[in-house]
């Protein structure tokens, strides 16, 4: 069946939207290119993107509800239904997956009660299985509105859930303090996070993911070693001092330290 015209925001909260739009747009030097904050505006609105909030878009920008929807049904940060209060997202991709994130998304479906893309009956909690959180290193990830809690185990992310639902104070691993899911969204429309001290919170990367950084530069203690740039030929790039575990760039080696019962030569060409 045909859909009836979008309804249109209440007054008072049209004239609100209006000035941010406003202010939003006036960043970049073609208006098209404010649509993705303005999605994220709208979002901290309804805590989704609403048909309402597609055709507030599209009247700001001057686009139709068509090039709007089509830019909003592509990214998956954008939600297409009412949400909860905190977005659970569980990295379901090779790593986190191999590391535990299955049995992590198994058991939060379980324990919630919903599948994925769904939430909770109290409107707290939107659970969704995740293609990448980007932590490889701290697999497995969990993110709840965008925050990272890291190296997460059934029983840690259980809690985790339990804690938000009961409105208990949770801290992410790193990164700023949690918020609701539309502060977060008006955060990522652009707009600045006044929150005493959560912008000084945010931080850089975590320890694991500048390991191979500090070995690059040679600060990895005694066994680091650096390895050359690429194209140059093997042993090329010189140990440090002491060191005695070769990168695999430095292939090939004549044994296996993780499996010394099956040692593995050099690779031979088929036939050889």
């Amino acid at each position: 069946m045909p859909q009836l015209p979008a309804p249109a925001y209440p007054a008072e909260v049209l004239t609100r939207l209006e000035a941010d739009a406003k202010e939003v747009i006036a960043r970049y030097p073609g208006s098209r290119s404010a649509l993705l904050p303005l999605l994220h505006l709208v979002q901290s609105e309804e805590g989704y993107v609403s048909r309402t909030g597609m055709a507030f878009c599209a009247d700001q920008l001057g686009l139709t509800t068509a090039e709007v929807t089509a830019v909003a049904t592509f990214y998956t940060m954008y939600r297409r239904r009412p949400s909860g209060e905190y977005q659970v997202g569980v990295c379901t991709n090779t790593l986190c997956a191999v590391m535990g994130g299955d049995a992590i998304f198994d058991r939060l479906k379980d324990h919630l009660g919903v599948g994925n893309d769904e939430t909770t009956e109290d409107g707290k909690v939107t659970l969704e299985h995740i293609e990448c959180n980007a932590a490889c290193d701290f697999a497995p990830v969990v993110m709840v509105n965008w925050e990272f809690f890291d190296n997460q185990t059934p029983e840690s992310a259980t809690r985790l859930v339990d804690d938000l639902i009961a409105g208990r104070t949770v801290e992410p691993t790193r990164g700023a303090p949690l918020c609701t899911y539309k502060e977060t969204a008006r955060i990522l429309a652009g707009f600045p996070d006044e929150r005493p001290g959560a912008v000084e919170a945010s931080g850089g990367a975590g320890a694991a993911s500048l390991v191979g950084l500090k070995l690059a530069k040679g600060e990895g203690g005694p066994h680091a070693r650096v390895v050359g740039q690429r194209g140059e030929a093997p042993g090329d790039a010189q140990p440090q001092k002491g060191a005695e575990h070769l990168s695999s760039h430095d292939a090939p080696q004549q044994t296996s330290a993780s499996d010394p019962d099956n040692p593995a030569g050099p690779a031979a060409e088929e036939g050889e």
